[in-house]
């Protein structure tokens, strides 16, 4: 299946969650059709600029099969991002006590992990990053029972850190996981309500389409 055909077929799904993006169009998030997807997410997993993601050794029929696995729990959910119809990313969300991360750090009731990879752009739009995940975390804590957001980016993933610092995500300890030291990070909801009230998270990060 070419990117076109996965973006067609995804684009007729049901959204579990949409949020319009100034100057970017619709974001929506549909679950991830393992048989259907995995040729474009391979193809994204398998790039040197994801190799955090942990999955680049992986052929095709592997990362279906790990997709196949995550879509047959309750605990954890993986969807595609588009935005305008477009695919986007990967995010996957899930409940940290059902997750090996919930072995390395206290767990608190309200807490949601999430990952998230981007896919790559043929022209990259500033801005976009923060949109869209502005975007994520909206979805995240539109589940009133969320109190906090955990990611565990690994922790030479300097870039990935960054991003989640300029959105008030604390850093906390680094932590050991079976595949990489993880450099734990927190976001609250009042914090992340404090700020999407003052300013929301495309327009702190500037203006979508315009450079700053």
């Amino acid at each position: 299946m070419t990117r076109s055909d996965s973006a067609l077929q995804a684009s007729t799904r049901t959204s579990s969650y949409q949020q319009d993006l100034p100057g970017l169009g619709q974001l929506r998030l549909v679950r991830i059709a393992p048989d259907d997807d995995a040729p474009l997410l391979h193809s994204w997993v398998s790039e040197e600029r994801a190799r955090y993601w942990g999955m680049g050794s992986l052929g095709e029929e592997e990362v279906r099969e790990i997709y196949q696995f995550l879509d047959g729990l309750v605990t954890h959910h993986g969807y595609l991002i588009l935005v305008a119809d477009q695919p986007a990313g990967i995010f996957q969300t899930y409940e940290p006590e059902h997750d090996p991360v919930g072995e390395a750090y206290p767990v608190h009731a309200g807490d949601a992990g999430i990952h998230l990879l981007l896919a790559p752009a043929a022209q990259p739009v500033p801005g976009f990053t923060a949109a869209v995940l502005s975007a994520l975390l909206a979805f995240v804590f539109a589940d009133s029972t969320v109190r906090r957001v955990v990611a565990e980016p690994d922790a030479r993933n300097s870039k990935a850190v960054a991003r989640f610092l300029s959105f008030g995500f604390e850093p906390d300890a680094r932590v050991q996981l079976a595949e990489k030291e993880a450099q734990l990070v927190f976001l609250t909801r009042q914090v992340f309500e404090a700020q999407e009230e003052d300013q929301p998270g495309w327009a702190r990060a500037g203006r979508v389409g315009q450079s700053g």
